[in-house]
């Protein structure tokens, strides 16, 4: 999924979830919290990656004083990241929508044993 469309809440707001609800889905809260933490780090490795390639079209060989101060697009570019929620809200919007995919090979063994 793009993180850049998410419709995830800004940063400005703060939202109480409840955590039996979040995990019934998988049955454990701590599960639930384990796989919004991976997406959680994926969304955050993607950014990193997208500012990274953003500001090195920025870079230059010779860097003055005056150049760093005086580059308003780097700057835009640096507010936008800033602005994004983040990696852990567009994760939990995430799960909260069901587009992530999970699976837990411990359960499935048992549930194969079962049989």
């Amino acid at each position: 999924m793009d993180y850049k469309k998410s419709l995830t809440p800004d940063n400005t707001n703060t939202i109480t979830r409840d955590m039996i609800k979040l995990g019934e889905e998988t049955g454990n809260v701590y599960e639930t919290v384990r796989i919004i933490g991976k997406r959680s780090n994926e969304i955050s490795v993607e950014i990193k990656q997208d500012l990274t390639k953003k500001l090195q079209e920025f870079s230059s060989t010779v860097d003055s004083l005056e150049e760093i101060f005086e580059n308003r697009e780097q700057i835009e570019v640096s507010r936008y990241f800033e602005r994004m929620p983040k990696p852990t809200l567009i994760a939990t919007q995430e799960f909260l929508d069901h587009e992530i995919y999970y699976r837990n090979p411990a359960k499935e063994k048992e549930k194969l044993e079962e049989l």
